[in-house]
């Protein structure tokens, strides 16, 4: 597995950055907190599946759907999600960008990170909960951004 997240990012992770992670999982065990939740959205399944191997070994707990409507139907079955994390392009009903506004919209508390390799967005496209993560990231600078996310995350409630 090394390998081939070391021939897709060009750089190893780094290693004080794991211990820091494990650290924090283990003290967020040991005060049986429950992880937080990371819905990822994206339609390349080997790029979700990578994804949610970087998100869980960060010490998230991670729903995945390959496309909105399967994300609107997670969301709408699941109160426990802190953040979406969604690709711009997909196929479906609508892309991620329209996805973060009507997820926006619904649940305004929800925090939202909208990734893309194609598109560079201003904020001022994005929802006011939103943040950007231009592709491609290091696995750091991803989990860096679902921490600080998560810090700003309130309950998902239904509106």
């Amino acid at each position: 597995m090394f390998g081939l997240i070391r021939r897709l990012w060009g750089r190893p992770m780094i290693l004080h950055l794991q211990i820091i992670w494990f650290i924090d999982v283990m003290m967020d065990a040991m005060a049986n907190k429950p992880a937080p939740v990371i819905l990822v959205v994206e339609d390349d399944p080997v790029l979700r599946m990578l994804t949610v191997e970087f998100v869980n070994e960060a010490g998230f707990e991670t729903l995945e759907a390959c496309g909105a409507d399967q994300a609107i139907a997670i969301l709408e079955s699941n109160s426990r999600i802190a953040v979406l994390f969604t690709d711009i392009n997909m196929p479906g009903s609508m892309d991620g960008l329209r996805l973060a506004h009507v997820v926006s919209n619904r649940w305004p508390a929800m925090e939202i990170l909208i990734a893309s390799g194609h598109v560079r967005l201003r904020q001022a496209d994005l929802p006011p909960n939103g943040r950007f993560l231009g592709k491609p990231y290091l696995a750091a600078a991803l989990i860096a951004d679902l921490r600080s996310l998560v810090s700003h995350a309130a309950p998902l409630t239904q509106a």
